[in-house]
């Protein structure tokens, strides 16, 4: 038993069992991505324009099908349904493995796969977040929620460093690529065993909603009378869409204004990573969240991200980029487990699945803009930039949020039609 209140939701066997097999599944995922990167560059005739294609191929699915996920989500057992998305992903990885691991893979195929891939985390998305709640209870969801970021925060630290490793040690080509990429596969089972072991009693699962027409409409309806949540959502679009452009807004910085390799751009990416699990561990303390505290996360990621575009040297946006990460985990757990707790449990799904989309697929549309400043007003502008609009964002979500609860009470206070009120 957990005994920490950082870890209280240990305690709970089914999160356990759930917690371990995530870790093991996403350092795989994780390992995946560098070695599916490599495998695409790998490829004669390949560059930049195809690893760019492969990645949005990937995430395509995700803000096509998420809002429909949602609703499969809440028709559904989670458990059953988490277990077919992680199969899904499993026979994906493990096509790509065999035929890189053959050398035979070539640019059609991967494509293909990384779209395949996408769908299943498209479907896996909403109810993995919204399974947490079932695993825990109410109680214990932002506990969970945080502890979930912490892995996979882990993961995200250890699972490049392990697939760079295991591509050189295997000889660097595309055979090696394929091993990696097979290792992935397999992990995925980790979580599948989990799920089929665990005690469906002790599970808080609502019951699965009906078949009806416009069960999506609902979740978007349901969403415009919470104002708690609309500004949530508004908060998360601009710090998504604008805000969370690390691979690209670094890479800028990195290469452009200080003049640096590959391995220094690595090192941004794990003192990103280092700050997020801070933020997680910390954040897995709290019993509650508070809407001061998610604001204030949103302020802090837009101000650190304005000064990250002020410091003058390589080594100070280095160790100063934990905090970006520290803020931006600690608006996103906060946002996670807000939307979780107050969510109608027959509607969770939905939901979540609005949140991720939101959440993702606002990039497609902010990171060619956040880009285009980068090529025309230089790296700096690319996070001064970014950082404003987060600041507005937040601004914007306080008057969206005055404005529905306004609208709330006056639903509320409407009369009712005189037929109504004399019963005729």
């Amino acid at each position: 038993m957990a005994t920490s209140p950082t870890f209280r939701s240990l305690s709970h066997r089914n999160y356990r069992r759930y917690f371990v097999a995530s870790i093991v599944s996403n350092v795989g995922t994780w390992m995946q991505r560098v070695a599916q990167d490599w495998l695409v560059l790998s490829i004669p005739g390949n560059g930049g324009a195809e690893l760019g294609i492969t990645t949005g191929l990937q995430f395509l699915p995700i803000l096509l099908l998420s809002p429909y996920a949602g609703v499969v989500a809440d028709r559904f057992p989670k458990r059953r349904l988490l277990q077919i998305t992680q199969a899904t992903m499993a026979l994906a990885a493990l096509l790509l493995g065999v035929v890189a691991v053959a050398g035979e893979a070539r640019t059609e195929y991967v494509y293909a796969l990384a779209f395949a891939f996408g769908v299943g985390a498209a479907f896996d998305a909403p109810a993995r977040q919204s399974f947490v709640s079932e695993m825990v209870g109410q109680d214990d969801v932002t506990n969970a929620v945080s502890l979930n970021s912490a892995a996979f925060n882990t993961a995200r630290i250890a699972g490049p460093a392990l697939a760079g490793l295991l591509i050189g040690l295997l000889g660097g080509g595309m055979t090696a690529t394929g091993w990696v990429i097979l290792a992935n596969a397999v992990s995925y089972f980790a979580v599948i065993v989990q799920l089929e072991r665990m005690d469906t009693a002790a599970l808080h699962s609502p019951r699965p909603a009906g078949c009806r027409p416009g069960m999506l409409l609902e979740g978007v309806r349901y969403l415009a009378g919470q104002p708690k949540m609309l500004m949530i959502l508004v908060v998360v679009f601009f710090a998504g869409t604008f805000g969370m452009n690390f691979q690209m807004t670094s890479a800028l910085m990195a290469t452009e204004e200080f003049g640096k390799g590959a391995g220094e751009f690595g090192l941004l990416g794990s003192a990103l990573a280092v700050g997020s699990l801070t933020g997680a561990l910390l954040a897995a303390g709290r019993t509650r969240v508070r809407m001061r505290l998610l604001l204030a996360a949103g302020v802090a990621f837009g101000v650190a991200e304005i000064v990250a575009g002020l410091l003058p040297s390589y080594v100070a946006f280095m160790l100063f980029s934990p905090l970006i990460g520290f803020s931006t985990i600690t608006l996103l757990n906060s946002a996670n487990s807000t939307l979780q707790v107050e969510s109608d449990p027959e509607l969770r799904g939905r939901v979540m699945a609005i949140y991720m989309t939101i959440v993702m697929g606002g990039t497609p549309l902010g990171a060619p803009v956040i880009g285009w400043i980068g090529e025309t007003y230089g790296a700096r502008w690319t996070l001064i930039v970014g950082g404003s609009l987060v600041l507005l964002g937040v601004l914007l979500a306080l008057v969206v949020r005055a404005a529905a609860e306004r609208r709330v009470a006056a639903a509320e206070h409407r009369p009712e039609p005189a037929v109504a009120r004399f019963g005729t």
